[in-house]
């Protein structure tokens, strides 16, 4: 029982991070119409502005807001100098310039910092663990779930209750009509794709001191958020947050178990190969069977 409440820690800690990510994801392909394969090197931006100004600073704060402001400001950037060239381009076009600005950032990276992985430590406010009775899980895991579930509350009310939030759910649904009020469509769309960006620096940061911050760390967990965004439905936060909690708890899950079960079943090292296999291939069987039941997603934004 104690293993089973801990990896489903584990997955609500994953799912919250996916979250950050898909949630600015679907709302650029969402709003916008633009794929945007480089949102995983913001999620990198973030990462690697927090371990520099951690290692600077010795101040996890600072990195913090660091990481925020260089994603943000990145994000901004991207959109401004090359996304809106291409708003009324092929989808081709766009994953073509998309990639190639993953590409350019990651080679800056290396010419920046070079290939050698940083670390950052945790801070020593979150360090250590807590007794949740059965077992003690680390403090640093406990505070990225409190800190994602805030963010999602946050922008579930952003998206609900303000102006800019009524006008990115206008347009997630009506583009052309929200163009027609007089709305200023350019500023946005630069708002809105800043917001995502921001949403990955926050990951980012927050990843830092769990995982090595190195050089194509973006695309790894890019391809899990993609998932996540095809099965909450194209464009829609709350898709986005279920989706997220869905694929984190499969994903952890299935790694944890998939190998111990078929333990029983067959030697050591055939049932960890066939359950790390099975493992890898679970988020992508979730999703094809929600396309089969729900070919626009769980909570699709038209819905």
């Amino acid at each position: 029982m104690a293993l089973i409440l801990e990896q489903l820690l584990n997955g609500l800690q994953l799912g919250v991070t996916l979250f950050l990510l898909a949630a600015g994801l679907t709302l650029v392909f969402g709003i916008m119409g633009v794929i945007n394969l480089a949102h995983g090197s913001l999620y990198m931006i973030g990462a690697y502005a927090g371990a520099i100004v951690a290692a600077k600073t010795g101040s996890f704060a600072l990195a913090f807001l660091g990481g925020l402001a260089a994603a943000g400001i990145a994000g901004m950037l991207i959109e401004l100098l090359v996304l809106r060239k291409l708003y009324a381009r092929d989808h081709l076009d766009q994953v073509l310039a998309t990639f190639a600005l993953i590409l350019t950032i990651n080679q800056s990276v290396v010419i920046l910092f070079g290939r050698r992985p940083l670390f950052v430590d945790i801070p020593p406010l979150l360090n250590g663990s807590v007794s949740l009775g059965l077992f003690n899980y680390p403090v640093y895991r406990l505070a990225i779930i409190v800190v994602g579930l805030v963010v999602a509350v946050a922008l579930a009310l952003f998206i609900t209750r303000t102006r800019i939030g009524m006008l990115v759910r206008a347009g997630a649904t009506h583009r052309d009509m929200v163009r027609a009020l007089g709305v200023d469509i350019r500023m946005l769309y630069t708002v809105i794709f800043g917001l995502g960006a921001l949403l990955a620096g926050l990951a980012g940061v927050m990843a830092g001191p769990l995982l090595a911050v190195q050089v194509g760390m973006g695309e790894q967990i890019l391809i899990l958020t993609f998932v996540v965004v095809v099965i909450g439905g194209l464009g829609s936060v709350r898709g986005a947050f279920f989706g997220a909690l869905l694929v984190g708890m499969v994903d952890t899950s299935m790694r944890a178990f998939l190998p111990g079960l078929f333990r029983q079943l067959m030697s050591g090292p055939e049932a960890d190969a066939l359950g790390a296999g099975l493992a890898s291939m679970g988020v992508y069987l979730l999703m094809a069977l929600v396309l089969l039941i729900r070919p626009k997603g769980l909570f699709p934004a038209n819905a």
